[in-house]
């Protein structure tokens, strides 16, 4: 399985753990700078992930509330 397919598998929760687990290790004084960079990419990985999961969400929320109108 590919870190892609891992990635889309993650959940909402699931994500942002990681995310604040990763701006943890950056903020940390023992973050290995040889790493920072795999830090970021992971990182934006991760946004990308919860906004789309947001963004699906909101727009599911907006259909079920036009239905109720």
């Amino acid at each position: 399985m590919s870190k892609q397919e891992e990635t889309e598998k993650l959940t909402y929760a699931e994500a942002v753990k990681e995310l604040e687990e990763i701006v943890a290790r950056m903020q940390s004084d023992n973050c290995d700078i040889d790493k920072l960079s795999a830090y970021t990419r992971r990182a934006i990985e991760l946004l990308r992930l919860c906004r789309e999961r947001l963004t699906a969400t909101d727009e599911e929320i907006q259909k079920c509330l036009e239905e109720l109108s």
